[in-house]
């Protein structure tokens, strides 16, 4: 009887505390936020593509399979994201008000709290003091999928990406756990990376296009040249491709434009490629972070571009939407 009740409260505790086995939730509670939906999708193959969301009276709840641990990254109506780290078996769940989104806790396992306390504490610090709390933590926890994420939010996709740094950070995760996959992947392109930078050459490249039409660095010929990573779950991604077709109608083939789509399946690529009239090239190779191109180019963020002169030299790496207008206004102008 004793280990019947054992079993029955053991269960119990299981179910509170997460989900059942190869199986990942997200449940919460949004103040402010009564009804409508958010998108989340998966950087490193939790999800194929993006899924909604929904939120009915503050509420929702989300699950999906999963086997290995998984980063998840919730996007707002507002695009504002927010990473949560998955596990099969256990839940994470998001509690706070949607107009201080950055205030947003949540809980449920020790990565997740962990990285709450972090974030929380980092939005309280200029970008420098944030960049070297995000080496301390990653110093300190080299094993967790958390580092992996501070490496590229403040490493990598930024405005001024430090690869070196970078580099040596994702070679400690690798040296402390030497079957971290995706770390033995980061630095593999990281190594190509630290040659793709400001004031070197932009390297070869071909591929075929979602037409089947042969696509290469000789099309970038125009006085002024971007290749742009994007997928239709990343919004502002999507933002900084309406903004090069505004830039491309008033500049014409002064500017010239390569897209490399990271969605899983061509229908979708099509589809945004026809919603907003893009009329330049478009890679889809379905292969998602293993595509060839993206290794060729060493690619490793959504969204990402470079910026490459008539010459080939490039001018600029993963800028903003904004940073990139000025950049090809005061290029082509």
């Amino acid at each position: 009887m004793k280990k019947i009740l054992g079993y029955i409260l053991l269960t119990l505790v299981v179910v509170s505390c997460g989900t059942k086995s190869g199986h990942f939730r997200i449940k919460g509670r949004l103040r402010s936020f009564n009804q409508g939906e958010f998108y989340v999708y998966s950087p490193d193959g939790g999800l194929s593509g993006m899924d909604t969301i929904k939120v009915a009276d503050g509420r929702f709840s989300y699950e999906t399979t999963l086997g290995d641990e998984a980063t998840f990254i919730i996007v707002f109506p507002n695009y504002s994201e927010l990473p949560v780290f998955g596990k099969s078996g256990t839940m994470a769940e998001i509690s706070g008000d949607a107009s201080h989104l950055k205030e947003v806790e949540i809980k449920g396992d020790k990565t997740n709290e962990d990285m709450t306390a972090f974030r929380l504490s980092a939005a309280n610090m200029s970008p420098p003091q944030a960049k070297k709390a995000a080496q301390e933590y990653i110093n300190k926890h080299p094993k967790s999928i958390v580092s992996l994420y501070l490496i590229k939010k403040y490493f990598i996709n930024t405005a001024e990406p430090d690869y070196v740094m970078a580099y040596t950070l994702a070679q400690s995760m690798v040296k402390a756990d030497k079957n971290n996959a995706r770390a033995s992947m980061l630095v593999r392109q990281l190594k190509e990376l630290q040659n793709v930078k400001k004031g070197g050459r932009l390297p070869s490249f071909s591929a075929v296009d979602i037409d089947g039409k042969a696509v290469s660095r000789a099309k970038l010929n125009g006085k002024l040249n971007v290749i742009i990573s994007w997928a239709g779950w990343n919004y502002e991604s999507v933002n900084i491709q309406r903004e090069l077709r505004k830039q491309k109608k008033t500049f014409g083939d002064k500017l010239q434009v390569i897209g490399i789509c990271l969605d899983a399946d061509t229908v979708h690529c099509r589809r945004t490629i026809r919603i907003d009239s893009l009329q330049w090239q478009t890679i889809c190779d379905q292969q998602l972070w293993e595509s060839p191109t993206l290794r060729q180019l060493a690619i490793t963020t959504v969204p990402g571009n470079i910026v490459a002169d008539s010459k080939g030299k490039i001018i600029a790496i993963n800028l903003t939407k904004e940073k990139l207008r000025e950049t090809i206004e005061k290029q082509l102008k």
